[in-house]
């Protein structure tokens, strides 16, 4: 099992910046992929950035330039950083580990909501 806690949302104006954490604990050492994903009212999840345990990355186009994923490994945190932020980043922002020996599976986080309004 692998239990995963986020925090760092919250309300900040268009063109603001937030920085999530998403601290893993338990059998992490089978993590392949850490990714961010989220939901925003009436859409499905949608990923945001993810980062393998070789700390490849990739994200969505809709934040190429101004999101950054990153993981500290002493910690066990990966992050989101957030930058130029917009009203239509408004969403619940999940944490997601991806493991897929001996099977595949996922783990989500609680969610942490973030808003941009001004």
């Amino acid at each position: 099992q692998v239990q995963l806690v986020e925090s760092g949302g919250g309300l900040v104006q268009p063109g603001g910046s937030l920085r999530l954490s998403c601290a893993a604990s338990g059998s992490i050492f089978s993590i392949n992929v850490m990714g961010w994903y989220r939901q925003a009212p009436g859409k499905q999840r949608e990923l945001v950035a993810r980062i393998t345990s070789s700390s490849y990355t990739n994200y969505a186009d809709s934040v190429k330039g101004r999101f950054t994923i990153s993981r500290d490994n002493a910690k066990n945190t990966v992050y989101l950083q957030m930058n130029s932020l917009k009203p239509e980043d408004t969403a619940v922002y999940y944490c997601n580990a991806h493991r897929i020996a001996p099977i595949i599976t996922d783990y989500w986080g609680q969610g942490t909501q973030v808003t941009v309004s001004s």
